[in-house]
């Protein structure tokens, strides 16, 4: 308890001495300490499941209740006996360490299929993100877990193993739901690969996964595992916001203005999917069809850019993007700018835009400027989307010559 004490008033001191805390060796150890966001509460809610409840709605922690699928108690309840109980929190940072490097392997493996970006840029992803690493090791949250499921699964997907695949991007929705974000993409290329009547089982697979999951509190309350695991309604917290910093606070808790960010969201989805996914001379209806019986093929479908894309216009209609947000979506940046044709000259701007969108995130509290910037980036990044992603101009017949053909001197 004293320690307890004389950490506060260390950071008290630390807060009264700001230009010191930045400059001096003394306050480093409060710099490298860990950071307690949300572990805490994760243990307490998976501790409640541990002595036995099994009602959603009566699992809590010190932040409110619990508000992640099935998938996030059971993986955090690993943990929670793991680290003896959710104390040993060095143990826990050593974990999250090893997925991190975990992680990267896997996202390192889906961009030397796609083979789009220069390797230099793979430096800024592994080493200049304070705001990652912080994410991951630092306050050890649940959404690097659910990415990481995600990305394995996107390598199964790039090694034509679909079954397993949707298995394990279930499992991801199962620890955090802004994985949902990836399944519009991951519907149109099942559509594409097999059909309406071939994806069924694929889809089949991942509702099961769910059902299994939950099952142990459907049984008990399914309305309140159901309302509580898969809020789409939940109202944020305008402090925490990232992104709309600049709005008022009666404009971003509005309901109309979250069904705005809705309807542009599904917008932006209708028209990557038929005129940047789409590529066939067929209609998109010919999706519903065995791919057998449609009369055109398709040209190769590049998986990453459609899942990729698919999730980046969810995160670009968030009705609200926290600090640990930013894995959904920092380790597909990369690709996203770099998946159209570059010149010499482009590289620059696309680092830079790196850079900025990094500022944003490390800028805490948010600030207008800061979230103005941030939309900013993600406009530019998706005009590049679009307009470095143009099918290429349907080749024109040659003309007949209009010149009158020469008649011999024999046919004279």
């Amino acid at each position: 308890m004293a320690a307890g004490r004389g950490g506060a008033a260390a950071l008290r001191r630390a807060w009264r001495e700001r230009r010191a805390a930045l400059l001096e060796p003394r306050y480093t150890p409060l710099v490298a300490a860990y950071t307690e966001i949300d572990w805490k509460a994760y243990m307490e809610e998976v501790e409640g499941f541990a002595n036995g409840t099994l009602d959603y709605t009566q699992l809590k922690g010190d932040t409110g209740p619990l508000v992640y699928p099935a998938g996030f108690v059971y993986i955090f309840l690993g943990l929670y006996y793991v680290t003896g109980r959710g104390t040993d929190i060095r143990l826990a940072q050593y974990l999250f360490a090893g997925l991190y490097l975990l992680n990267l392997l896997l996202v390192f493996r889906i961009y030397c299929r796609t083979n789009k970006v220069p390797p230099y840029v793979f430096f800024f992803m592994c080493c200049a993100s304070y705001r990652i690493h912080s994410i991951f090791v630092l306050r050890l949250f649940n959404d690097p877990v659910a990415m990481a499921i995600l990305f394995l699964a996107i390598n199964l997907f790039l090694e034509e193993r679909w079954s397993w695949g949707c298995f394990l991007f279930s499992l991801a929705v199962s620890v955090k739901m802004n994985i949902l974000l990836f399944a519009p993409g991951l519907l149109f290329l099942l559509l594409q690969r097999f059909g309406l009547l071939g994806c069924i089982p694929k889809l089949c697979i991942c509702a099961l996964l769910q059902v299994v999951l939950g099952l142990p509190f459907l049984l008990v309350n399914p309305v309140g595992y159901l309302t509580r695991s898969f809020d789409l309604g939940r109202q944020f917290q305008f402090k925490w916001t990232v992104n709309w910093r600049f709005l008022p606070e009666e404009v971003f808790q509005n309901r109309a203005f979250h069904a705005t960010l809705l309807l542009a969201h599904l917008a932006g989805l209708g028209l990557f999917a038929l005129h940047r996914w789409h590529r066939s001379k067929e209609s998109i209806l010919a999706l519903l069809k065995d791919p057998a019986e449609r009369k055109h093929t398709s040209p190769p479908l590049t998986i990453v850019f459609v899942l990729f894309s698919s999730n980046f216009l969810g995160v670009c209609c968030s009705r609200s993007l926290h600090y640990q947000f930013y894995v959904w979506y920092f380790h597909t940046l990369p690709y996203l700018l770099w998946c159209t044709p570059t010149n010499k000259l482009a590289h620059m701007p696309k680092v830079l835009l790196l850079g900025v969108i990094e500022l944003c995130w490390n800028t805490y509290p948010s600030t207008v400027c800061s979230s103005l910037s941030l939309h900013i980036c993600h406009g530019l990044v998706l005009l590049q989307l679009w307009y470095g992603t143009a099918p290429p101009p349907a080749p024109h017949p040659p003309q007949p010559s209009r010149r009158p053909a020469a008649i011999s001197k024999k046919a004279q």
